[in-house]
């Protein structure tokens, strides 16, 4: 028989030695047990119950302020582009001076909760700070398709 045994010191006493088996040449039994029948309850399905929106469910999730400040602040990364120094107060200032108008925006014109416009805020914030103008990259015309801009920019109207 083939195990390994080593000793342990108990807690309560310090003199009696204890041996465990580290491997054990045989596994041990799992007796048969029948499986038990449990009776199964079905709850009749509920109606879906809607908690009410803060914000209507048609258009865009941003306002379209808030995407023109987004892309004002972030067309200043074509004079900031050439001067890496200058990226120490640039990030910072990027990121304060969209993410203070557009939670505003957010918050009393789109009529968003704290939460919302917080979240909104520092998504548009983070995408200004980016030290690259973006509104020219495929993310950056996803992002203004996504706002709206074209509503605030005026339709041509079809008759």
């Amino acid at each position: 028989m083939l195990s390994l045994i080593r000793p342990l010191q108990s807690a309560e006493s310090s003199e009696r030695n204890l041996r465990v088996p580290l491997f054990v040449e045989k596994p041990p039994k799992i007796t048969d047990v029948p499986a038990k029948l449990v009776p199964l309850e079905v709850l009749p399905p509920q109606p879906a119950q809607f908690a009410p929106s803060s914000t209507p469910a048609e258009g865009a999730p941003i306002h379209a302020l808030s995407a023109l400040v987004l892309v004002a602040v972030d067309s200043l990364w074509l004079v900031f582009d050439w001067v890496p120094p200058v990226w120490i107060v640039a990030i910072p200032f990027c990121f304060v001076a969209v993410f203070l108008p557009t939670f505003l925006i957010q918050k009393h014109l789109k009529k968003d909760s704290n939460g919302r416009a917080l979240t909104f805020a520092t998504l548009l914030a983070v995408l200004a700070a980016i030290p690259i103008p973006i509104a020219g990259t495929p993310v950056g015309l996803g992002l203004l398709a996504w706002t709206g801009l074209g509503k605030l920019l005026g339709k041509s109207s079809h008759k």
